[in-house]
């Protein structure tokens, strides 16, 4: 076992780095969230608060996973569909190594965002049920809908009504 220092939690609290309301489990719909500053795989960084107020889908991927490379193309659609929109995509890649998550995109033309997984990204979105796992969070940062597994196309293109206001 291990002590966890009380100042840790309070900085954890403080960033808002977990989910719900004293949430300790997986994130579910309802449960409301705030995500930290994250940088992108191209360099860029999107600020927490650059999202806040607009509808956002989250997909958690891995280069690795059949269902996510079946996923991916439908979600790059519906990036590219919806751009112009108040709705954001966000990817987090849980590949160890960013230079096969960069890989993987380059190969196949994605542009959607990308990050790569860490521990504050973690506090938010794990534990993990399975891959991919896809997150809807409405403008005022409650989860909408929660999907484990890959998606169908419909289901995917679906998501652009969260684009409308």
């Amino acid at each position: 076992m291990f002590r966890v220092c009380s100042s840790f939690i309070a900085w954890v609290l403080a960033f808002g780095l977990m989910a719900g309301a004293g949430s300790a489990g997986a994130l579910e719909v309802g449960d409301t969230v705030r995500l930290p500053d994250v940088q992108t795989l191209d360099g860029r960084t999107l600020s927490a608060a650059s999202l806040l107020g607009k509808p956002l889908i989250v997909e958690v991927w891995a280069s690795w996973c059949p269902f996510c490379a079946m996923q991916n193309p439908r979600l790059q659609k519906l990036y590219e569909r919806t751009r112009g929109t108040p709705l954001q995509v966000l990817t987090i890649s849980i590949d160890k190594d960013p230079r096969e998550a960069a890989e993987y995109l380059r190969k196949r033309g994605y542009t959607f965002p990308v990050t790569m997984d860490s521990p504050a990204l973690r506090g938010v979105f794990s534990p993990r049920k399975g891959l991919p796992e896809l997150y809807v969070i409405d403008a005022r940062g409650r989860v909408v809908q929660k999907e484990v597994g890959e998606m169908l196309e419909d289901e995917v293109a679906a998501l652009d009504r969260h684009a409308r206001p």
